[in-house]
C-alpha cells in the first residue's frame, strides 16, 4: 500500500479559500455573470472544490447555480487493465446540459487522461454551448492535448513528486502538499 510523504506544503487553508474565490470570480468575469453555467465536480475532490466555488458564486452574485458530480471510471482508457482497482462513484448531474455552459471542476491536472474521460462522458450527456475547465492545481506532465481555462496554481513537478490536495470535509484540513508516494513501511 502507498504512502504519501509530504515534501512541502504548497496553499494553506487560507490560501485554498482565497483560492477558490479567485477562480469564482474569473469564471463569473468570463462568463458574464452565473446565468447559464452548470458546475460539475469530478469524483473525488472535484465535487467538494465545485461546490465550494458555487458557494462563492452565490457569495457574489446571489443566485443559485446547479451543481452536477461526474465519474468517469468507465470512460477511462485503461479500465480494462486497472477494472479491478477502480471504485465506482456516483454520476449525478440534476439538469440538462444542453446548449448551457459547463464548468467541469477537478482538483489536480497531470496527464490530462481524466479530463478526456470527462469530456467524453459530458458529451454522451448532451451538447453543452461549451465546457471550461477548473482546477485547482496544474501540474504539467500532460500526454494529451488538454488545458485548463481556470487555474488555482501552476505547480510543476518532476515525476517522482506528486500533489496531495487536502480538503476539510474529506481530510479534515485545507491544504496542498507536494508528496511522494512511498511504499507502506518506508
Amino acid at each position: 500500500m502507498k504512502k504519501e510523504k509530504y515534501l512541502a506544503a504548497i496553499i494553506d487553508s487560507k490560501g485554498v479559500q482565497r483560492t477558490l474565490k479567485r477562480l469564482a470570480s474569473e469564471i463569473l468575469e468570463e462568463s458574464d455573470g452565473a446565468d447559464n453555467l452548470v458546475f460539475i465536480g469530478l469524483h473525488t475532490r472535484g465535487f467538494p472544490l465545485a461546490k465550494r466555488i458555487i458557494d462563492c458564486v452565490k457569495e457574489e452574485e446571489h443566485v443559485d447555480v446547479p451543481l452536477g458530480s461526474l465519474d468517469v471510471t468507465l470512460y477511462r482508457d485503461d479500465f480494462g487493465r486497472r477494472a479491478e482497482s477502480l471504485q465506482m462513484q456516483v454520476t449525478d448531474v440534476p439538469v440538462d446540459i444542453d446548449g448551457k455552459t459547463v464548468i467541469l471542476v477537478d482538483d489536480v491536472l497531470y496527464t490530462g487522461r481524466t479530463i478526456r474521460a470527462a469530456l467524453d462522458a459530458l458529451i454522451d450527456m448532451g451538447r453543452p454551448a461549451k465546457i471550461r475547465l477548473v482546477v485547482m492545481i496544474d501540474r504539467g506532465h500532460r500526454e494529451l492535448p488538454i488545458k485548463a481555462d481556470f487555474i488555482g496554481k501552476y505547480l510543476p513537478t518532476s515525476l517522482g513528486e506528486e500533489v496531495s490536495v487536502k480538503l476539510k470535509n474529506i481530510d479534515g484540513e485545507d491544504g496542498v502538499f507536494l508528496v511522494t508516494a512511498t511504499e507502506e513501511g518506508e
